[in-house]
C-alpha cells in the first residue's frame, strides 16, 4: 500500500484535510497568516485529538485510543 503511485496511500490525509476545511477553516476569518496557523494548530491539538470522537477508533479520541493501546501493550 505504501509504494509510489498508490492512491490509497493518501486517502486518510485527504479525508482529514477535507474535514478540517469544511468544519473549521471555511467558517473562520483570519487577520494574518500567523493567526491562521495558531488557530488551526489549536483546533487540531485541542479539538481533533482530545475531544472529537473518531468512528474508525471505536468512537474514541485519538489521545484516548493511544493511551488504551499503551496500557494494553504494558
Amino acid at each position: 500500500m505504501s509504494r509510489s503511485g498508490n492512491w490509497y496511500d493518501n486517502a486518510p490525509m485527504e479525508s482529514f484535510w477535507y474535514t478540517l476545511k469544511t468544519e473549521f477553516v471555511h467558517h473562520e476569518q483570519f487577520a494574518t497568516r500567523a493567526e491562521a496557523k495558531a488557530k488551526i494548530f489549536e483546533r487540531i491539538e485541542v479539538f481533533h485529538n482530545r475531544e472529537r470522537l473518531h468512528s474508525s477508533l471505536g468512537y474514541k479520541t485519538p489521545v484516548d485510543f493511544a493511551q488504551e493501546k499503551m496500557l494494553d501493550a504494558a
